[in-house]
């Protein structure tokens, strides 16, 4: 008995893992059915693809992120830190045979909405000043300036941008002014910060660290810790932000979908007053209110009659490059409940899962999947339709 003992122990252990998993998977599958039941419904089957992050700067480059990780080691999860570029010629070249290959019942490509950024750091003027002040430029410049010390990666970058928004591959929205948080930016520069410091040495913003405050991240540019205090700047910013998407893209965004999905909720009213008819939200989250204390809130696709404005909930996410686990079905299971449930799919991702300018093999896997998932949507649902968020909304609002 004693000999057997460990073998029991062992087969009960593996029934209970066995076990657990069924009722992960009972519970995640549970939640996505919850979430799709509630909001606006459509018997169509759209679907729309939201990618956040385009036309910001993470890493200048490969030589950069290798001067900042011999300084500051960046750990293997933080696959922003290690992978995320603007854009190059050949990353968009790439995306754009993907999502040309592809055709909805209507003969449509896939479209992205790049959730957008049109400024960046002003490197060489925030170092010519001695890195006391923060300056940005906008992002054509920023293409201009790697297109001169870059110029096999980035040669006609930007004109291949405008490409593809005038073939509706690309039709971007609005992410805000800048992908970080001015106020902690701000502080970490006036402390010299080393970690800051030697990013920004590189142009580049990466690996910089935490900001003092858990409750105000550096990526997320509207959080807050004070609400009174903290929140006086966003007015100004959203407009500023606004008003430069226009200058670069060349027209006014509609829909905000704020950097690490962070934002005050007493603004979306100002959100309103700019232009924006549509704001991403979370089917579930807890919302920070200031001075760390959070009140659980839960959208649903729908129009906020009271401000008239419209909550997007992103049902399906796409992430290839974050684990090894199979994308593919997994975002395929989840635009199935969509369907189920008569609600568009809109497929939630990020830009660094198809950048290669660190390392090729980030973007090849990235693009694999995304026309592997491609092509089985219009194999599955043959009457399916492709749509920017934009036209999602329009759709909504005109009933």
């Amino acid at each position: 008995m004693q000999k057997l003992l460990p073998v029991i122990l062992e087969e009960r252990m593996q029934i209970n893992l066995w076990l657990y998993i069924y009722h992960m998977r009972v519970i995640h599958q549970l939640f996505q059915e919850i979430k799709n039941i509630p909001g606006w419904k459509t018997k169509r089957k759209l679907v729309a693809i939201a990618v956040d992050d385009y036309g910001n700067v993470r890493l200048d480059s490969k030589k950069a992120y290798e001067a900042i990780h011999s300084k500051n080691p960046v750990k293997e999860e933080q696959r922003f830190d290690r992978f995320d570029t603007l854009e190059t010629r050949e990353d968009l070249e790439m995306l754009y045979e993907i999502l040309a290959s592809v055709k909805d019942q209507h003969g449509n490509p896939a479209i992205f909405t790049p959730f957008a950024l049109p400024c960046n750091i002003d490197f060489e003027r925030l170092r010519s000043e001695g890195f006391e002040k923060y300056q940005y430029e906008l992002l054509p410049e920023t293409f201009k300036k790697l297109e001169a010390n870059q110029p096999i990666a980035y040669r006609g970058t930007w004109d291949l941008w405008n490409e593809g928004m005038k073939k509706g591959l690309m039709l971007p929205q609005f992410h805000g002014r800048e992908h970080f948080n001015l106020k902690v930016f701000e502080e970490k520069l006036a402390k010299k910060d080393p970690a800051l410091l030697l990013s920004l040495k590189n142009r580049s913003l990466a690996n910089i660290g935490p900001s003092d405050n858990p409750f105000v991240r550096w990526t997320a540019a509207f959080s807050f810790w004070d609400p009174a205090k903290d929140i006086e700047k966003f007015p100004e910013i959203l407009q500023d932000g606004m008003e430069s998407f226009k200058k670069v893209y060349g027209y006014k965004p509609s829909i905000f979908t704020p950097p690490a999905n962070a934002f005050p909720n007493s603004l979306e009213r100002f959100l309103v007053s700019l232009g924006i008819i549509a704001v991403n939200r979370a089917f579930f989250e807890s919302a920070h209110v200031g001075f760390g204390k959070y009140k659980r809130r839960m959208s649903t696709l729908r129009l906020n009659k009271e401000i008239n404005m419209i909550h997007i909930v992103r049902n399906v996410v796409f992430e290839p490059t974050c684990s090894n686990i199979n994308h593919v079905e997994k975002a395929l299971s989840q635009i199935e409940t969509a369907f189920k449930w008569n609600k568009p799919a809109i497929i939630s991702s990020h830009r660094v899962n198809f950048c290669g300018h660190i390392d090729a093999n980030n973007r090849k896997t990235g693009l694999t999947e995304l026309k592997k998932l491609l092509s089985k949507i219009v194999n599955k649902w043959p009457d399916v339709e492709f749509k920017s968020i934009k036209s999602l909304t329009a759709m909504m609002t005109n009933g």
